[in-house]
């Protein structure tokens, strides 16, 4: 069974309350961003507080596992949060409504926000109960936006850049589908109504017999990861997977066959899905050039594993299956077990 390139949706706040209007804090970094109030036990899922359905509003959340009872999986904990391409998006044991409908949701490093494409199509940030939404990209219309996103990078002491070079990465990096062409483009953070512009996967060295140019087309599937800016990406045509990096200048290697790649929040570590016996398995690999060797993590899967997403401390890789999100061990040290029957995107709040 080749690999689903599901556009799915990743999730955002819900905190539980107890008698009265207790509010809990978000998982995540302390901030103003403080949660709604919960609803009921029993709400229907996806459905709002009762007498309310502004933005920000948790309601209980699941959906129906053998024998009836609903697994929601995230917790402040955990970190874990599944977007499911409604309004509501899972966090912390229950939902939180966007008021809009959120698709591929992914969190800032600082995990103070969010970036996913709304209804329309359009690239939006929010914080993470779902106010403050800020269009920083209007979809032109023809198009299909997906998977959003942050492309972050930290001062190194001993590297020597130029002032303001680091400005670069306070960008958001999202695919572009129009008829039928792929491709990857980016718009910078903090000017909302800007026109994105294509980012374009190349080697410094030019291009050489021992160093070709990397697909200009077909590229999909961005995710950040690491302190210099790093992408990893993949290319539908070719089913292979890259690393973009331009932290000193752009540089792109290839990482072998295979799709919807993730790299790890330090980026030393590749997590990416590739099809096995009939089944979509969990690879991971060493980002380091003279390191190859892969690891599958699920070599005795019955399902398919897909969408992958690391936890903070990099230790843990969540991936969405048919019947929810199940979770594995970085090191395969376990089997995938299965924390949430929500459908879902899987993401980790940082």
């Amino acid at each position: 069974m080749s690999v689903r390139n599901r556009f799915g949706t990743v999730a955002a706040i819900a905190l539980m309350t107890t008698v009265g209007a207790v509010l809990l804090s978000a998982c995540g970094p302390e901030s103003s961003d403080s949660g709604p109030t919960a609803a009921p036990t029993g709400a229907a899922p996806g459905s709002a507080a009762p007498g309310t359905a502004a933005p920000g509003t948790a309601s209980h959340s699941g959906s129906p596992a053998p024998g009836g009872k609903e697994v929601n999986g995230t917790s402040a904990a955990n970190h874990l949060t599944i977007s499911t391409g409604t309004q509501t998006v899972a966090m912390n044991g229950a939902t939180v409504d966007f008021g809009t409908t959120v698709r591929d949701l992914a969190w800032s490093p600082d995990g103070k926000k969010a970036a996913f494409v709304n209804g329309n199509g359009d690239l939006v940030t929010a914080n993470p109960d779902g106010t403050g939404k800020v269009t920083l990209a209007k979809n032109p219309g023809g198009e299909t936006w997906s998977h959003p996103t942050w492309q972050h990078a930290t001062t190194d002491p001993s590297v020597t850049t130029v002032p303001g070079a680091l400005d670069r990465f306070d960008t958001i990096v999202f695919a572009s589908s129009k008829g039928g062409a792929l491709k990857l483009e980016k718009v910078p953070t903090k000017t909302p109504g800007a026109t994105p512009e294509v980012l374009t996967p190349h080697n410094s060295e030019g291009g050489s017999e021992d160093m070709p140019q990397p697909p200009q087309t077909g590229n999909t599937w961005a995710n950040a990861g690491g302190h210099r800016g790093e992408i990893a990406y993949a290319n539908t045509p070719a089913n292979e997977v890259y690393i973009y990096d331009d932290y000193i200048r752009p540089a792109t290697r290839e990482m072998g066959k295979g799709s919807q790649p993730a790299l790890s929040p330090d980026g030393e570590h590749l997590v990416f899905v590739r099809s096995v016996n009939g089944h979509d398995h969990l690879f991971t690999r060493s980002t380091q050039f003279d390191q190859k060797a892969e690891k599958d993590l699920t070599p005795s899967a019955t399902t398919d594993y897909t969408e992958p997403a690391w936890s903070p401390d990099g230790k843990t890789i969540a991936a969405r299956t048919p019947d929810g999100v199940s979770t594995v061990p970085a090191d395969g040290s376990a089997a995938p077990a299965q924390v949430s029957t929500v459908k879902g995107l899987p993401a980790y709040r940082p």
